[in-house]
């Protein structure tokens, strides 16, 4: 038998789109060799039994630093601030074996509902210092067998005003980042801060992705500073903003017009619904403002978008599970998502995030990493509605994940 048909995994009757039969996909060296196998094709097999088979989740936006510290502080805070001042309080004595522990138990989380790819963005500042950066730097290396992780450290109380931290996020590029964030609400000069970070990038020529107008005031927003500075750094495709929740107050045609310009600036935005939903909005007393930016109308207008977990069980966002399936189901449900848009909102957990992240081998396309969920439903497009959970994970060809349909015991 030839030694071409030989694969190292294969995986059969994989459904890829809801019209389509299932298919069998050869991998070989941990990545896609052919989807249809050749004649006398062989290897070892797993059977996806017709059910919908997704490329790995894709997660923009997590903080795995600050995760999984209920019950260390009370979280009842009521804004972003206080939110804030909480998790700068406790930071000061995070350990570097503390955060990997906690950062762990959302990675396990993640790897489970199916996510294979994501950005972690890391505080570093005088309170944390390069703790919890190292810690999640060995999380990268010890977790990478499951999902590939890229790190964003970033300074979440300032920089301009914060002596010290310009220092440690510098180290940290220096030790390994792989891109740099802001947060320029936080700043007392936040256009300084913007300016100074795009120069940090381009000295290490890695990608920016801002933490940006978290409120829902429009009257202002940083939002225009970002593009005109993208544009002028030649970082178009380079940078991506999260949260934007000012996007959300605006009426259509302020909306259309600011779609226009991130579309045309080339630069990225993510929706945060957990986190975004919980802390916007509070000061109302009735008719609550959702502070949702719809993404999937940012889309339309050529803005490449994603949706991401954000905070899981702390005080920004007090629960989660880091299942992005979910995140979407979140989102089309708040947005009022109707059916038609069901794949879109998938996209914003596939592969426009992807894209955001400059992930080039993403999708199930021959030469690409294997990199596969298996969900408990026969069409892609139910699996939203559905929330199907993954029955089946796979990183580079190897198995990872393996949950067992739940059975009625009818009598």
């Amino acid at each position: 038998m030839p030694q071409a048909a030989a694969f190292d995994l294969i995986l059969r009757n994989a459904r890829l789109a809801d019209t389509a039969a299932p298919v069998d996909i050869g991998v070989r060296q941990g990545r896609i060799a052919c989807i249809g196998l050749p004649p006398g094709a062989h290897g070892p097999a797993v059977d996806a039994g017709g059910n919908a088979v997704l490329p790995g989740f894709v997660d923009t936006h997590v903080h795995l630093d600050k995760a999984c510290l209920l019950g260390r502080c009370g979280h009842d805070h009521g804004s972003l601030a206080d939110a804030i001042r909480a998790v700068s309080a406790l930071k000061r004595e995070f350990t570097t074996e503390d955060v990997y522990a906690r950062g762990a138990r959302v990675l396990d989380k993640a790897i489970a509902k199916g996510t294979t790819r994501m950005r972690s963005h890391v505080e570093v500042d005088p309170r944390a210092g390069l703790r919890s950066f190292a810690a999640i730097k060995a999380l990268k290396q010890d977790y990478a067998w499951a999902i590939d992780v890229q790190i964003c450290v970033f300074p979440q109380e300032g920089l301009t005003n914060d002596p010290g931290t310009e220092e440690l996020l510098l180290a940290a590029l220096r030790d390994g980042a792989d891109l740099l964030g802001g947060c320029p609400y936080t700043d007392s000069d936040p256009q300084a801060q913007i300016e100074r970070l795009f120069e940090m990038a381009r000295d290490f020529d890695v990608a920016l992705d801002f933490h940006l107008d978290f409120d829902l005031d429009p009257s202002w927003r940083h939002l225009d500073e970002v593009c005109r500075q993208t544009r002028q750094h030649g970082y178009q495709g380079r940078v991506a903003i999260g949260h934007v929740t000012k996007l959300s107050a605006l009426p259509p045609a302020e909306f259309d017009a600011a779609a226009r310009l991130l579309a045309e600036s080339g630069v990225a935005l993510t929706v945060l619904p957990a986190t975004d939903l919980y802390l916007t909005g509070r000061e109302a007393s009735h008719n609550v403002p959702r502070g949702l930016t719809a993404a999937h109308r940012l889309v339309q207008h050529g803005v490449c978008c994603s949706i991401a977990t954000n905070n899981v069980l702390n005080p920004f966002t007090p629960f989660g599970d880091a299942s992005l399936l979910r995140m979407a189901n979140f989102y089309a449900n708040v947005a009022q998502v109707g059916p038609g848009d069901f794949g879109a909102c998938l996209d914003l957990v596939t592969h426009l995030p992807a894209r955001l992240m400059q992930l080039g081998d993403y999708g199930i396309t021959p030469g690409n990493p294997a990199d596969f969920v298996v969900l408990d439903t026969a069409r892609p497009s139910d699996a939203l509605a559905e929330l199907a959970e993954p029955l089946m994970v796979f990183k580079r060809g190897r198995q990872t994940v393996r949950r067992q349909p739940v059975q009625l015991l009818r009598p």
